[in-house]
């Protein structure tokens, strides 16, 4: 059938209507192209590059020595580089505490040769609850972890350390890197500013590698002996300033026993230690009145699980201070070969090595003569550093 004259008419200008639409839309497609283009290159551009300096250490990115080795804000963000070297490792062995184990206790000494892999999970400032949650992050990641070994402080129970700024809930026990942390790590300016950092760190250091491996195991770098005792003095005002008004927790300590019927309930080998920071700490508490919440704390402790106890006034932590120091960086971390002998103790490795008043095996039946011992061994150490005490109370004057 033949179609009308005015019926093909009115089909060639629809089409040519259409026709016309198209031609109309394809300057804006274009436009749209361009402009989104133009718009992601830069946020691709700076991806890119923070994946490649990696400022964070989060992307096990290859370090290039004088390009991305130093990175000054990794140990700011422990939380984070140490939640993603657990899902990437999956080690059976963990060290959790407080930056003081962080600092001291190195997973590759030979103490730990049939318990690889060792990673250091210890984190800085951290609460119970903090610690406690790091652990099930682990065990979420490592079903088969053999041996956890805790370094427990006094601090760490206090009710008025909060979580710390940079802990997350959101990135535990999880597989993969959390969304937020990702597009944080890689398309932030505060990521872009970190890598700046890193490579201009890179280049004012080009013979140092920083990175401290891939065990976690971080201890203070670039130590000035002629600070020992500015240090001193920062880390007692610190403790001052933070926990001169300390009030013990229940709550972190229900974490403590929480992190000890993990492991358990796991059949992990827990190990359970005091830090054996200086004396100069010791006094810091009894200057601020705690001392006998300290000794009660110890007892709490015990009562749960038996401990290393490291602390008092030993051989090592009576250390004079002085700008050649051993032992200590400063009043509160102790330094890698305090931290061996720490591990020779309780892995009953090398133990000629260590001397016989360093490390003692608290349990509910010894509890109260070790307590007293400490008492008497403060006494003695008193009489002959008088001038280490009036240090600390013309700090806690200071404050005031």
């Amino acid at each position: 059938m033949k179609l009308s004259t005015k019926s093909t008419y009115k089909s060639s200008k629809k089409l040519s209507k259409s026709n016309r639409k198209k031609i109309s839309r394809k300057p804006y497609r274009w436009f749209n192209s361009i402009f989104l283009i133009a718009a992601l290159t830069p946020l691709i551009s700076v991806g890119l590059f923070n994946s490649l300096i990696d400022p964070y250490d989060i992307f096990n990115t290859p370090d290039i020595l004088g390009f991305n080795t130093s990175k000054p804000n990794k140990d700011k963000n422990d939380r984070l580089f140490k939640a993603t070297d657990i899902i990437r490792i999956k080690p059976v062995t963990v060290f959790i505490g407080s930056s003081r184990t962080k600092q001291g206790l190195n997973p590759s000494y030979n103490a730990l040769t049939n318990k690889q892999p060792a990673y250091n999970l210890a984190i800085n400032g951290p609460n119970t609850y903090e610690v406690r949650r790091y652990l099930e992050h682990a065990i979420a990641n490592q079903p088969n972890l053999k041996t956890v070994v805790l370094g427990v402080d006094f601090f760490m129970f206090n009710a008025s350390l909060m979580n710390q700024p940079t802990f997350s809930n959101n990135r535990l026990e999880k597989k993969h890197i959390a969304l937020q942390d990702f597009l944080n790590s890689t398309f932030s300016l505060d990521a872009l500013s970190a890598s700046q950092e890193t490579v201009q760190a890179s280049l004012d250091n080009a013979n140092d590698n920083n990175d401290y491996g891939e065990n976690g195991f971080m201890p203070s770098g670039n130590i000035e002996p002629d600070a020992t005792e500015w240090r001193f003095n920062g880390g007692i005002k610190l403790y001052f300033e933070l926990h001169s008004d300390y009030k013990f927790s229940d709550d972190y300590f229900s974490d403590f026993k929480k992190i000890v019927e993990l492991c358990q309930k796991h059949d992990i080998d827990l190990k359970v230690f005091i830090s054996p920071s200086h004396a100069t700490q010791w006094e810091a508490i009894r200057a601020t009145g705690r001392w006998q919440t300290f000794e009660q704390w110890k007892r709490d402790i015990v009562n749960i699980v038996p401990v290393w106890d490291f602390s008092g006034y030993n051989s090592i932590t009576t250390e004079p201070i002085h700008d050649t120091m051993q032992n200590y960086v400063d009043n509160s971390h102790y330094t890698e070969k305090v931290g061996n002998l720490v591990l020779n103790r309780i892995f009953s490795h090398n133990e000629n090595t260590v001397p016989n008043d360093f490390g003692v095996w608290l349990t509910p039946q010894t509890i109260e003569s070790h307590l007293d011992k400490i008492n008497a061994d403060r006494e003695l150490w008193a009489e002959e550093n008088s001038e280490e005490i009036q240090f600390v109370e013309s700090i806690k004057n200071q404050i005031k």
